[in-house]
């Protein structure tokens, strides 16, 4: 028996095999879970070819987190998915983008309107997302996000890193408001992995670089199935007590200096 054996678990931006979001789908589902994916607009049609090639199909549904029809309909077309008394014991939330105009140097010279975009995807739809859920979440049930250590500033990541320090906080917000519930809200911080995210990054290749020197045990940029065990692990009944959390997942390497 698997640790997600009989629980019903949302996993969001699910794009290609090399995500951990997908990772995170076929480990959920091979520790006995009942996986919907969604996705929308252009790269719906990629989520679905994808999700046929999982250990089981999965259900996809559309869902883009800046639209609010999509986001007030959302509990009902799960339940359309699960079954019309259905809860939900996950969602995960991978999603995240920031105009190519929001990310680079000159992070003082964006204009507002550049980031605003990074934060109300990255960022605002965290929140949202749990609220459009919150009908559905069973007691006990877990929020897991996917963050890039924002403790720091790095080289290139532009307002995009402000955006996951944001997402970083409303996490721990969604803990406090969310605990009385049962809900449990917590992210990992997995180092970089060349995912379509990463690559849409001017010059990641310098995370790589640094990760490639610095990682006490050593990274892989093309391995998701670390990131995508720790989401599962955090989905699972095996956190009761952990809430606001952010687990690392990068080799070590936010534990060492130079």
């Amino acid at each position: 028996m698997g640790i997600l054996e009989g629980k019903k678990i949302l996993v969001t931006g699910v794009l290609t095999e090399a995500s951990i979001a997908y990772a995170t789908a076929r480990i959920a589902q091979e520790q006995g879970a009942t996986v919907v994916l969604s996705n929308f607009g252009r790269t719906l049609s990629l989520c679905r070819r994808v999700a046929k090639r999982l250990p089981q199909e999965a259900a996809v549904i559309e869902l883009d987190v800046t639209n609010t029809e999509h986001l007030s309909t959302l509990a009902d077309r799960l339940r359309e998915e699960l079954g019309a008394d259905a809860t939900l014991d996950g969602v995960v939330h991978s999603i995240g983008f920031a105009p190519q105009e929001a990310m680079g140097e000159g992070f003082p010279e964006v204009a507002w309107e550049h980031a605003a975009t990074a934060f109300h995807v990255s960022a605002w739809s965290y929140a949202s997302l749990a609220q459009a859920c919150r009908p559905m979440l069973a007691n006990p049930s877990s929020i897991v996000g996917l963050t890039f250590d924002a403790t720091v500033a790095w080289p290139v990541y532009g307002w995009m890193g402000a955006a996951k320090a944001a997402l970083e906080s409303t996490s721990r917000y969604l803990a406090r408001e969310l605990g009385s519930e049962g809900v449990r809200s917590n992210l990992v911080a997995a180092g970089p992995l060349r995912s379509m995210a990463m690559k849409a990054i001017p010059g990641s290749n310098q995370f790589e670089e640094a990760w490639e020197s610095r990682a006490p045990l050593g990274w892989s940029v093309t391995d998701t199935e670390p990131s995508g065990k720790a989401v599962v692990a955090l989905l699972s009944d095996w956190f009761p007590a952990t809430t606001g959390e952010i687990i690392h997942v990068d080799g070590g390497f936010h534990a060492v200096g130079v």
